[in-house]
């Protein structure tokens, strides 16, 4: 491969900004979510991926050809693909915040909550294909 793949076609200007904004948000709150234990970093990113397509063509290529990012990136926008490590790092990270909930949550209704949408986002990504090179 020569070189980071081809964006969509170009938004109209008026909006473009709007789809910049929304790919730098992203970006920066999945950063923050790098330390911050419970809020997600890869959503974020891929979320930050599909803005930038609309509205950043350099930082969608920086971040499709990101060592860190780009394979996760190209994985999901081609087959919807989420790989065995990143799923294993998702329900590792979920199970220690549903912990933590437990512990530190006084509402049960709270806990409850918290840890079925956990569960529900787990399941659905253990449904998930794998991407064609892991399988």
């Amino acid at each position: 491969m020569s070189g980071p793949p081809q964006s969509p076609e170009p938004r109209p200007v008026r909006m473009r900004w709007a789809w910049w904004l929304l790919a730098y948000v992203s970006l920066g709150v999945g950063i923050v979510g790098i330390f911050v234990p419970g809020l997600p970093t890869t959503v974020f990113v891929l979320i930050s991926a599909w803005a930038a397509s609309r509205g950043s063509k350099r930082l969608h290529d920086w971040l499709v050809t990101h060592p860190r990012f780009g394979p996760s990136i190209l994985d999901w926008q081609a087959h919807g693909a989420v790989s065995r490590k990143g799923k294993w790092m998702a329900s590792i990270t979920m199970l220690v915040c549903a912990l933590i909930t437990l512990w530190c949550v006084p509402l049960a209704w709270v806990k409850w909550t918290s840890i079925s949408i956990m569960a529900c986002v787990c399941l659905w990504l253990w449904m998930r294909p794998l991407p064609p090179k892991s399988s």
